[in-house]
């Protein structure tokens, strides 16, 4: 895990790999758990049963959201930035899915740091994040993620 006290710190990791969080498998309960949250029951995702049967991966597969929404928990193991007196999640560009997660596959946030800025105080970050699916060729995504720190 890299730590990053200031904006001139953050700074020197420009262009850099900033480095992979720790694998996380993505069980049948956290995918419940999510369409409980978010009301999306669609049987690929809750039905192991017809998943297995009928489905066209014959397992369970992932939220796309569940997958993204995953990127604060695994950026905090990556990168600790102090100093700050709030952290805002500003938005995702560029995001392509490539390939679904299935249930019980394990998932690694990789992280780039492809820009940042001084906004009069606000340091704006723009993180190439891509999600790899442990033993498998293809990201489950790839996108710029974009964080504003305000340092104190």
């Amino acid at each position: 895990m890299i730590i990053i006290n200031t904006f001139e710190e953050y700074k020197t990791y420009l262009g850099k790999e900033l480095g992979a969080s720790n694998w996380h498998k993505i069980g049948q309960e956290q995918i419940n758990k999510f369409a409980d949250a978010t009301l999306d029951h669609q049987w690929i995702h809750t039905d192991q049963e017809k998943a297995k049967r009928e489905g066209p991966f014959h397992a369970t597969i992932a939220h796309g959201y569940l997958t993204l929404s995953l990127i604060p928990y695994l950026w905090k193991q990556i990168a600790d930035v102090r100093n700050i007196k709030m952290e805002i999640n500003y938005g995702i560009e560029n995001l392509k899915f490539g390939q679904p997660v299935l249930v019980d596959n394990e998932v690694q946030l990789k992280a780039k740091l492809n820009s940042i800025a001084n906004l009069r105080g606000v340091t704006k970050v723009i993180i190439e994040a891509t999600l790899i699916i442990k033993d498998q060729p293809k990201p489950a995504y790839t996108g710029n993620v974009v964080f504003l720190y305000h340092f104190v």
